[in-house]
């Protein structure tokens, strides 16, 4: 957190109470995506890029926010769904979702700051709800679970903003460890962390810069494809209980409901090879399923976009090992497993090719795997 940051928030708000400090990571999904709300195995970990928040009680019935990064404040004293701010629906939804449960959560002032890139597919919004959450349970002493406050950051999302998102990114966003990747049932969240040995592979993400929001998106149309060809499915099948339990596709879908379905099939597929590639450290190989990943998130499930599936033909042409857009799609970032080395190699023709052609300026992060949500700092002067 910016040192700055502090300062604001006094100017802002006042010092009323003791301020706290909280930040939550990104994340990546190395593999299974977008089965995590058909109850799919995900393999995601947290990354270090942060949301971080600076909050106080403030003693009213006042909820009192202000984003550095959009510059702009708000207030209300009721959870309404803001058309014009939607930065806040993420913050109102948790609280929202809080007060259901029968915790009471009274005047809040909060500061919000950060690094994730907006619309990267890197998840800055679970992680504005988890932070959120988090702090919530802190500040108030709410007897409540990582794996709950997971599950209040998705609510927010389904029932607050309107996206039908998955578990997967709050529930890593809400419990990463370092240097461990977890692979979760997002069936019955079972879940278990392993480490990934890279030995002389290494993954990076490359930001399209084509800015992604899976609000205005056609995110929750894919969704409602799937739970169309599950409604018809469990006709004939009625003790299938989601489309990842299939390991074929069924021939009386439309042609669209097909596709999908094909998708889930796949991924299911790739999941359990990319896992025995890892097991049995063939990075080759494992990197190899990136791709495969790819093609059908482009192909049958029509989540990709063209300056993404550009940047993976010409990352094909310079032999890099394999590599992925990963998050809801749209646009943001492509994921990368290769070889040590190589990056340097390509990175400066690939950002100038993708300039001429799109007029995007390319970024590329490195990262490490991180820690899950934590408290910075309590009770600050």
């Amino acid at each position: 957190m910016d040192k700055k940051n502090f300062i604001l928030f006094e100017e802002k708000f006042s010092k009323l109470d003791e301020i706290h400090y909280f930040k939550a990571p990104a994340r990546i999904n190395i593999i299974g995506e977008h089965v995590d709300y058909l109850g799919g195995l995900v393999l995601p970990a947290a990354i270090d890029f942060y949301v971080e928040i600076l909050v106080q009680k403030n003693h009213s019935n006042k909820f009192r926010f202000y984003s550095v990064q959009y510059k702009e404040e708000f207030e209300t004293i009721e959870l309404i769904h803001q058309k014009n701010k939607q930065w806040t629906n993420y913050i109102l939804g948790v609280i929202s979702e809080f007060e259901k449960l029968n915790h009471k959560v009274s005047g809040l002032d909060i500061l919000i700051d950060g690094n994730i890139p907006q619309g990267s597919g890197l998840s800055s919004s679970a992680a504005l709800e988890v932070v959120v959450g988090f702090a919530i349970k802190e500040i108030f002493n709410f007897n409540v679970s990582l794996e709950k406050i997971a599950l209040i950051g998705q609510s927010a999302e389904n029932n607050f903003v309107g996206t039908k998102c998955g578990i997967m990114d709050q529930y890593i966003i809400a419990n990463g460890k370092k240097d461990k990747c977890l692979l979760l049932n997002t069936a019955t969240l079972e879940k278990t962390y392993h480490e990934l040995e890279l030995e002389n592979f290494e993954f990076y993400l490359i930001n399209s810069n084509v800015k992604h929001s899976l609000h205005d998106s056609d995110y929750n149309l894919r969704r409602e494809e799937c739970e169309s060809a599950l409604k018809k499915i469990k006709d004939k099948q009625p003790t299938l209980q989601n489309l990842y339990e299939l390991d074929e596709v069924p021939d009386y879908l439309n042609e669209t409901e097909t596709k999908r379905v094909r998708h889930v099939v796949g991924e299911k597929k790739r999941t359990q090879a990319i896992l025995g590639y890892f097991r049995n450290k063939s990075l080759e190989q494992a990197a190899s399923i990136l791709y495969e990943a790819h093609d059908s998130l482009s192909n049958l499930f029509e989540v990709s976009c063209g300056e993404i599936d550009f940047l993976i033909e010409e990352l094909k042409k310079v032999n890099v090992s394999g590599a992925r857009m990963i998050g809801g799609g749209f646009g943001g970032c492509i994921l990368v497993l290769d070889q040590k080395g190589n990056k340097e190699k390509i990175i400066k023709d690939l950002k100038q090719c993708y300039l001429e052609k799109f007029s995007l300026v390319l970024e590329i992060y490195s990262f490490q795997i991180s820690e899950g949500v934590t408290k910075v700092l309590q009770g600050l002067i």
